[in-house]
């Protein structure tokens, strides 16, 4: 009888899982867009099968009251608030804009070219299918901890419009933990390094910031962004074991050292670089 009923319990949490899945990688095509500006509706795939990783199992446990990370993530929200108005609070702004175009452009001082989708369709391809992986990575982590974002618990101002992070279908805020932000955004990073490590360092301190931003403007605690990190590290280093991936990243580096010979310059890199320079967490020291 016993055994009837783990067998009965494994099957159970198989099928819960798959149906996390299924709904995570909706839920991730829908917050991101990645690729729907270069290949339109024909979104590609994602590397990974269905069931094959779950990211849940690896990051840590959401941040709830009780926890010293719960408080600490309000401290650093009610902190930053100082930042409202600043220039590093532009850029957060700037990076709230999620989509194909905008966070190639929010790369490309870091890489050291102009990207657009139409200018490095292969770079756009393969960062657009490892973020569909990782993306529904993080939505199923988030489903599963259903954490409250930062201004629902305190108040204070985001450099977001509040529509854009509730979700009409579920009649509520959309869940903070881990950030899909910072998990597209690192996404970007860690591809875009594989694809030029010369300017890895660049790259992925431009990750790093871009996540940063995310608790600068409010919309997320500093714990989703690290969830957010450790959720595309984590799910790429699983990508990056797939031959297609390794082709498509063949393709992409190829196509990017041509455009880093020819292509435009960014501008306004020596504005962004000093941001990004920023120490923008705060002192939690006794005062606080």
């Amino acid at each position: 009888m016993t055994h009837h009923r783990s067998a009965d319990t494994r099957q159970l949490h198989r099928e819960i899982s798959m149906r996390l899945w299924l709904k995570a990688s909706c839920l991730s095509a829908l917050a991101l867009g990645v690729g729907a500006v270069a290949f339109g509706a024909d979104r590609p795939s994602g590397y990974l099968a269905p069931g094959e990783f779950d990211v849940t199992h690896v990051i840590e446990p959401a941040p709830r009251k009780g926890d010293p990370r719960y408080e600490t993530d309000r401290k650093i929200f009610k902190a930053t608030r100082a930042l409202v108005g600043t220039p590093r609070w532009q850029l957060a702004t700037n990076d709230a804009e999620i989509n194909a175009r905008a966070l190639l452009r929010d790369f490309s001082c870091s890489v050291g070219v102009v990207l657009t989708p139409e200018s490095a369709p292969h770079v756009a391809n393969v960062i657009a299918r490892a973020a569909r992986d990782t993306g529904a990575q993080t939505s199923r982590a988030k489903e599963f901890y259903q954490r409250n974002r930062p201004y629902t618990i305190d108040k204070g101002r985001i450099c977001q419009a509040p529509a854009e992070l509730y979700d009409e279908k579920a009649h509520r805020v959309s869940y903070d933990y881990p950030s899909g932000h910072t998990t597209y955004g690192w996404t970007h990073a860690l591809v875009l390094a594989a694809l030029a490590p010369d300017r890895a360092q660049q790259i992925l301190e431009r990750g790093r910031a871009y996540g940063d931003s995310r608790f600068i403007c409010g919309a997320h605690n500093e714990s989703a962004v690290e969830g957010g990190m450790l959720s595309a590290s984590a799910t790429m280093a699983l990508v990056a074991t797939k031959t297609t991936y390794q082709a498509d990243l063949s393709a992409a580096r190829a196509e990017l050292a041509a455009l880093r010979a020819s292509g435009p310059q960014p501008q306004g890199c020596e504005t962004e670089a000093a941001l990004l320079a920023q120490h923008v967490m705060p002192n939690l020291g006794r005062d606080h």
